[in-house]
């Protein structure tokens, strides 16, 4: 069988992994592109078999990089969630967790050049628009992969990646809150509907019935919870003015509970029909954000911090993340500046993949 190669960089970008091409290599329309992830993702079958995906909706994600002609930006990250077992694939979000790997690739694909010890890569979240600048340590002109940076649900350490997140409120929907409302009743679950990097639907955990401190698994055998959730998940989605969304990752969903230090809060993430292994970075900056903001359904949650910027750390299945929140908050209400974060990134392959000519013959 007659095979198209492309090539690209198999990454690990926090606690996500996927490959990471130049998108000049792809089909520039969107049709064709799906079906070109699809088949070198493997997406149709659970354990991705015909292809390079891993199994699991963090395993199954594609970064496309371009030199950006922003007048800011210096790189273009278009994103791209394949999903493992319904040859589905949606460009409407964006990954922060996959983005950690972006600065390095960019550099690794020499769409932009070292800039001494630390390089500052600029980087244009096409998907959403906001605009991320990534530190990442590049001492004797290279990317350097080693450090003793750790982040939970990765194991070992490696160089710290800095990541400070700008123009991320209101990125997908247009509004911090797009509902307008900081909480909403839907089929008697109050939910707080947010945008800040993603758009989120986050309610209590005690609504559901749940504690908020079960395990990925346990959460995931739960069914009954999953049904439950999806029906808020697509009203909400109505209501922020994200249209049917059945067939989108769009909003995420998010649950809430009380952690037993000041500054910290317990949280579940979805992805949205499986539970998220740790913590999403686009969704741990919405989280953050809710758990700051009066009157959402994170009130009396937790003891917010006096000092801006301020850090919020999210109890997630596997351990902890810090985000550090830059906001005003006033008689006006809650509005977020930027957020911070702190990941880790490591080149695991490079070379070519295949998909069939049949699939797609190289050109357009």
């Amino acid at each position: 069988m007659t095979q198209t190669a492309i090539p690209f960089f198999f990454m690990r970008g926090g606690s996500s992994r996927g490959p990471y091409m130049n998108r000049a290599d792809l089909p520039q329309d969107r049709d064709s592109l799906a079906e070109v992830l699809v088949a070198a993702l493997g997406s149709g079958h659970p354990l991705n078999i015909d292809g390079i995906g891993g199994g699991n909706a963090v395993t199954t994600k594609v970064a496309m990089l371009s030199r950006s002609e922003d007048d800011w930006a210096d790189i273009d990250y278009f994103f791209a969630q394949v999903s493992v077992e319904d040859r589905l694939v949606d460009f409407k979000p964006t990954c922060g967790n996959i983005l950690t790997a972006v600065g390095p690739a960019a550099l690794e694909m020499g769409l932009i050049g070292p800039g001494g010890a630390r390089t500052e890569v600029r980087i244009r979240a096409v998907n959403t628009g906001a605009r991320i600048l990534a530190r990442v340590q590049t001492p004797d002109g290279a990317v350097s992969y080693d450090g003793d940076a750790a982040i939970d649900g990765v194991p070992g350490t490696a160089a710290p990646v800095e990541l400070n997140f700008m123009d991320v409120a209101g990125s997908s929907t247009g509004a911090f809150l797009p509902t307008g409302s900081t909480t909403d009743e839907i089929d008697g679950i109050t939910v707080t509907c947010m945008d800040v990097a993603m758009p989120m639907v986050i309610a209590r955990a005690a609504d559901f019935g749940l504690t908020g401190h079960e395990s990925r698994e346990e959460l995931d055998a739960n069914r009954d919870f999953f049904t439950a959730m999806e029906a808020v998940r697509l009203e909400a989605g109505r209501k922020m003015g994200l249209g049917d969304c059945s067939r989108s990752v769009t909003p995420k969903f998010g649950l809430l509970a009380p952690a037993d230090k000041a500054g910290h809060i317990v949280t579940r993430y979805f992805m949205p029909w499986t539970t998220h292994p740790t913590m999403a970075v686009t969704g741990s900056q919405c989280i953050a954000s809710c758990a700051l903001t009066p009157g959402t359904v994170a009130d009396g949650m937790m003891e917010r911090p006096n000092e801006v910027p301020c850090a919020v750390t999210l109890q997630h299945p596997m351990g902890e993340m810090q985000v550090m929140i830059d906001y005003e908050l006033d008689e006006e209400g809650f509005r977020h500046r930027s957020a911070g974060l702190v990941r880790t990134a490591r080149k695991l392959a490079e070379g070519r993949l295949f998909v069939p000519s049949t699939v797609w013959d190289g050109r357009g």
